[in-house]
């Protein structure tokens, strides 16, 4: 299990514990933090954050609402993908 904290800029939002194979929009929500999802399998990037720290578990490939570009800048399609160990989570996405 993971823990996951999940962030607005600096100000802390929650924090949970994610079940394997918990995608980290669900996490979220243990958490009381909403972030708006469209398409949910990973092709509209509605639910786009931003790692800030830690590791998440990046499919390959990449689904089509995400690109290395986006990854590099630390981009995390929050519906799909799923947290690999303890990591922070800013619902700010990349620009």
């Amino acid at each position: 299990m993971a823990i996951v904290r999940f962030f607005r800029g600096a100000l802390l939002l929650g924090v949970a514990e994610a079940e394997e194979d918990q995608p980290l929009v669900e996490v979220a929500e243990k958490a009381g933090v909403e972030i708006p999802t469209n398409c949910t399998s990973g092709n509209c990037g509605t639910c786009l954050v931003r790692l800030k720290s830690g590791e998440i578990d990046y499919p390959d490939p990449l689904p089509p609402g995400l690109d290395k570009s986006l990854v590099e800048d630390g981009g995390v399609l929050s519906c799909c993908m799923q947290a690999a160990g303890v990591c922070d989570i800013d619902v700010i996405p990349p620009l």
